[in-house]
């Protein structure tokens, strides 16, 4: 057999190897944890505010986010949270509902994903880039 059918050979049965181990022998530290709970949680894009209210909120780790998203712009907006995979357009005057596992904890920016423009809120400038907030995820404790 020549040498470069065995490095192929040798090349398929590390990765049918690798496959396998992650398929079947992966720690249990790296597997999601499901609390079971579903939290459901209000976010509004404020008319002619560029911002979300509320700015923060809080879950804990393998909870279930029911987030019903409202806008009360006569414009599109966008939620994502980049983390968890989460990106729709919300269109004018319209409610979405998105819901997603909190996978991971520490604190993560959600944002308006849509170009939306810019005004005056009391005086400030305000725009697109402004309207962000916060999500924390505290960590979950396994226990055995």
């Amino acid at each position: 057999m020549n040498k470069y059918a065995l490095i192929i050979i040798a090349l398929v049965v590390i990765v049918a190897g690798g496959i396998v181990y992650k398929s079947f022998f992966v720690a249990e530290v790296d597997k999601p944890i499901s609390t079971g709970i579903v939290r459901e949680i209000t976010i509004t894009a404020r008319e002619n505010s560029w911002l979300w209210d509320p700015p923060e909120f809080e879950a804990n780790q393998g909870d279930t986010l029911k987030m019903t998203i409202v806008n009360e712009d006569e414009y599109d907006h966008g939620f994502a949270i980049d983390a968890f995979g989460v990106s729709q357009r919300v269109p004018a005057k319209a409610t979405i509902t998105v819901e997603f596992v909190a996978t991971q904890p520490g604190e993560f920016p959600y944002y308006c994903s849509v170009p939306c423009g810019e005004g005056e809120v009391n005086g400030v400038k305000r725009g697109h880039f402004d309207q962000v907030g916060k999500m924390k995820v505290r960590s979950a404790v396994r226990t055995q």
